[in-house]
């Protein structure tokens, strides 16, 4: 009788001390009780657009996010230290390891680089280190536009100044991404592609390279 009793004290006593503690740092939402007897709207902390996040702690909910990698440990300080400001996405299959190295190593720091890959064989690109500094994402026969959709929202990009969709067979021989992105800003092109070589293949007039400008619109 003196341990049931004992038992029911300590665990009242435990269940006030939480109580104080989290109503003290706000780890949990309080709705007034005159809310919830006249069935009055909650109070909302922040706006959000999902019904149920307004009466999170402030933290827990935020407008946006990024691309940019975390430490696991250590001072979140320094996460990274340098910030990139462009992003490029390809949408791969690991036979195109090849093309895509060429690609990557036209682009510098300033560049964050995630692959989209469409095959699932995401493990094999471990061998190489220019692909393990890269983001991959994985969903197997899905297009660049699906995986764009879904994983480069507004409140995601939005650190970058310019963000690249590419596919995997692009021919990178003559290009730099740095004097790409000069020209953009020269010519204050919001959306735009690389030229075609006008010899190679079926491709649309509008997209042929022409020798005798910089750009064409």
């Amino acid at each position: 009788m003196r341990r049931l009793v004992l038992t029911g004290v300590l665990g009242v006593m435990l269940g006030i001390l939480i109580g104080i503690t989290s109503t003290k740092y706000e780890f949990v939402a309080r709705v007034p009780l005159i809310q919830v007897a006249t069935n009055a709207p909650p109070q909302v902390r922040h706006e959000a657009y999902h019904t149920g996040a307004e009466l999170l702690p402030p933290g827990i909910v935020v407008p946006t996010t990024d691309l940019f990698t975390r430490r696991l440990w250590g001072n979140p300080a320094d996460d990274i230290p340098y910030q990139p400001k462009y992003l490029v996405t390809f949408t791969v299959g690991f036979e195109q390891r090849e093309i895509i190295k060429a690609a990557v190593s036209k682009f510098s720091k300033d560049w964050t680089i995630v692959f989209f890959h469409y095959d699932g064989r995401v493990n094999e690109w471990d061998q190489y280190d220019w692909a393990q500094r890269a983001i991959h994402i994985s969903a197997r026969k899905q297009t660049k536009w699906w995986f764009a959709n879904r994983f480069l929202h507004p409140d995601v990009v939005a650190p970058f100044e310019y963000i690249f969709i590419w596919d995997e067979d692009l021919g990178v021989e003559h290009f730099d991404g740095e004097e790409y992105i000069r020209l953009v800003k020269k010519h204050g092109l919001e959306i735009s592609q690389p030229g075609l070589e006008p010899n190679r293949g079926l491709t649309w007039q509008m997209t042929k390279r022409l020798g005798n400008s910089e750009v064409h619109k």
